[in-house]
């Protein structure tokens, strides 16, 4: 199979798009887009978000120690994209893109109410990585919508519906299909 060398960049590794929502000490607050998001810890549940340090949304994290990162569903595309092409510091974000902002049970941050996954995150941590910081949230509270579980519990992606980037193609697309179970499908090869 013949491969392309493409050096060191950031080019289409899947990355889900959520809403990275913060407050500032005077009660403004700033959604943006964000698909630099993942898990980093199980204990404790972190998540790290990778910003720009000259982002609004940094400034706003860094300050009030708190933040929301909010799953964008397929239909909200373009308010997802809208919330990534300008700033916090000219308009309201939410209101131009039609999203509920409300109030999180734990932290200052709003939730996007049209996100059906909401996480609540407390800074634990900044690292620097060049003009880009990995803010690493403690994982306080979780919020998902009660239509997406399964009868056994499990949520179903199907209808979380989440919207995914393609970074190095700058393309959105959305999952599809399940192709497999994690942890069961792989023990068919076990000896």
């Amino acid at each position: 199979m013949s491969k392309r060398r493409l050096g060191p960049c950031i080019t289409f590794f899947p990355q889900p798009t959520t809403l990275v929502a913060s407050r500032a000490a005077d009660g403004r607050v700033n959604v943006m887009t964000a698909s630099w998001v993942g898990l980093v810890s199980k204990t404790p549940p972190t998540l790290g978000v990778s910003l720009h340090h000259g982002r609004l949304t940094y400034a706003q994290i860094t300050a009030s120690g708190s933040f929301t990162v909010n799953l964008v569903p397929v239909p909200l595309a373009v308010a997802a994209d809208y919330c990534g092409l300008v700033s916090g510091r000219d308009q309201d974000k939410a209101a131009v893109a039609g999203l509920t902002l409300v109030p999180a049970d734990l932290v200052a941050a709003p939730l996007v109410a049209e996100a059906p996954l909401n996480v609540e995150c407390r800074l634990a941590g900044e690292v620097e990585l060049g003009d880009y910081r990995l803010l690493l949230g403690e994982i306080v509270q979780i919020h998902a919508l009660e239509k997406a579980f399964r009868a056994d519990g499990t949520l179903d992606a199907a209808i979380l519906n989440p919207l995914v980037y393609l970074g190095g193609i700058r393309e959105y697309w959305s999952l599809g299909e399940r192709k497999g179970v994690a942890y069961k499908d792989g023990k068919a090869l076990l000896r």
